[in-house]
């Protein structure tokens, strides 16, 4: 395991080695009131960030679009097709997490800390070609927060870009034995798994019906942009399709009390339980990930309803109560009483309960659902 990336690869840990620093004095000229420090963390920040082999295909004259291994294929017998070698480039986001001081109004903060970091955000997306992003985040927050993956996997794996060091900034949260995270965390999981899974079907016909109309001629073969969308949006399906596989695993060992730091340790548990290997081979498409996804649509639709099954069949009493505090927290924060049906369960019990419905019918995400799930994520 490299300093960012899984594997060796030198070149891109430099890389980003060089992009964090650069980062941090940009952000330390800024001089933003109340930071405290920016970290790097997300799969490149613990070590486990992907390695994408880019080919850059010209498709005509001055028209160019990056593709993993082939063209698109076009019946334009005029176009030419040029394919340079391979070279090693970054395949998932950079999440960089930037921490407020303590005692300062959270919302208020959020909002500024975040418009002071767009420009930085902007440019490097830019010039590393996969999107930069800086999660602003409170101390008591995270502290709140503590037993929820995204937090403990944050304070196991980043690094220093700008302002106090993580170690500081972490103090106050305690590590938590993986074995022992809560079962909403699995609920988490499979609420937000699904949600990605329902924007990859959306999305698949979406693709679909641009290819159709390529065929069709109705948009010209020579629109580069037209081109240049269908891989976007053939490799958002394919990321989607793989984090699901990846997250209905993730959620069985969390439900059962199985749930390691490690993904590769997560991949040898699920063996021990006899999967089918599916999710060794989405972990091997996470690291390196190619033009063609680790498994369709429709297997990743019956895993995630499987999964959820597994999930909810290790339940306790006390994740599945109706309680006031879950009926305040929904009607605060919700204003309206949503489905009577699931009224006064935990938000993200709710949620996942509606996002199961909509992959059962193949349905694209309704408005309330999205506000749901965009309020209580």
């Amino acid at each position: 395991m490299g300093r960012h990336v899984s594997g060796n690869c030198p070149e891109l840990d430099q890389l980003v080695d060089d992009a964090c620093v650069e980062m941090g004095r940009e952000i330390a000229a800024l001089c933003i009131p109340r930071l405290a420090g920016v970290v790097l963390g997300g799969g490149y920040g613990r070590g486990e960030g992907g390695v994408r082999e880019k080919l850059e295909a010209r498709v005509g004259v001055g028209e160019t679009i990056d593709k993993f291994h082939s063209p698109i294929p076009t019946q334009n017998s005029n176009s030419e097709l040029q394919l340079k070698t391979p070279t090693p480039t970054l395949s998932n986001d950079l999440d960089f997490f930037a921490i407020t001081e303590d005692g300062v109004p959270e919302q208020e903060t959020i909002a500024a800390i975040g418009e002071a970091l767009k420009p930085v955000s902007e440019k490097w997306t830019t010039k590393l070609g996969v999107d930069v992003d800086f999660a602003v985040k409170i101390p008591w927050r995270l502290k709140h927060d503590e037993e929820r993956i995204m937090v403990q996997e944050l304070v196991r794996g980043y690094f220093d870009v700008a302002g106090k060091k993580g170690e500081e900034l972490f103090s106050g949260i305690a590590k938590i034995d993986a074995a022992k995270l809560p079962w909403m965390e699995a609920a988490r999981l499979m609420m937000n798994r699904g949600m990605g899974l329902l924007f990859a079907m959306t999305e698949s016909k979406k693709s679909w019906s641009s290819e159709l109309e390529l065929e069709k001629g109705t948009v010209p073969l020579s629109n580069s942009n037209s081109k240049l969308e269908l891989v976007r949006n053939r490799d958002f399906v394919n990321r989607n399709i793989n984090k699901c596989i990846l997250g209905v695993g993730d959620a069985f060992l969390v439900s059962r009390g199985l749930y390691n730091w490690r993904v590769e340790e997560r991949a040898a548990a699920l063996a021990a339980q006899g999967d089918n290997g599916l999710y060794a081979r989405a972990v091997e498409w996470k690291f390196r990930p190619t033009e063609e996804p680790v498994c369709d649509l429709e297997t990743a639709r019956e895993a995630w309803l499987d999964g959820y099954m597994e999930v909810i069949a290790a339940v306790g009493n006390d994740d599945y109560r109706r309680t006031l505090r879950n009926a305040a927290r929904w009607l605060v924060r919700r204003r309206s009483i949503g489905e009577i049906r699931t009224f006064a369960l935990n938000p993200v019990v709710r949620i996942l309960e509606s996002v199961k419905r909509h992959i059962c019918d193949r349905a694209a995400p309704d408005d309330a659902l999205m506000r749901d799930w965009e309020i209580f994520n």
